[in-house]
């Protein structure tokens, strides 16, 4: 089985140039991907949460993480916005406190948020409070996180890259390729 530092500089390197960017970022990349993977692989339910820039991503993963054409086990996720469809207006504090309990009542300790986009979002409230959250970050040095810039103007297409190389990930480390214990 690979160490999954050097299966994602090897699967970065194969996909040629259009990746190169990311070989740069490929320590921060395999440091917190690895640790969404190992909860993925424990049966932890993923609560996606975007910025309202990044809607389309959303809709774009929740469409394509399970897709039909996929030959492995469906995985359990879901958006903040189908388990609390007023997530917009929560402004933080006992507010936050209670869509937290909702969760946590709903699917116990077995759940990890995935948050993509913009820092200082109060969408990213709820995922900062988290030790176990996942993070593809802009304009923010977050813990733990990916790192990105939300005036890069090839953005949209390395999101799309990241979520390429996060199926491939989530592939290989489903199947026994590559390890991603911590």
């Amino acid at each position: 089985m690979q160490d999954f530092a050097q299966w994602s500089l090897d699967a970065i390197r194969e996909e040629g140039g259009c990746f190169s960017w990311l070989e740069e970022q490929r320590f921060d990349w395999t440091t917190t991907t690895s640790q969404a993977l190992e909860q993925i692989l424990s049966g932890k339910t993923i609560i996606l949460i975007t910025d309202e820039k990044r809607k389309w991503l959303e809709t774009y993963i929740l469409d394509f993480l399970n897709s039909s054409q996929l030959d492995r086990p469906l995985l359990p996720i879901i958006s903040i916005d189908s388990l609390y469809k007023h997530y917009n207006s929560v402004n933080g504090g006992e507010m936050l406190d209670v869509v937290e309990d909702m969760i946590s009542l709903a699917h116990k300790e077995d759940y990890f948020f995935w948050y993509i986009g913009k820092g200082e979002d109060k969408r990213a409230d709820l995922a900062k409070r988290k030790d176990t959250s996942y993070f593809w970050i802009f304009d923010e040095e977050y813990l733990n996180a990916f790192h990105l810039k939300s005036y890069d103007k090839l953005l949209d297409i390395k999101l799309l890259q990241l979520y390429r190389l996060f199926n491939a990930s989530l592939n290989a480390a489903m199947f026994g390729e590559v390890d991603v214990s911590s």
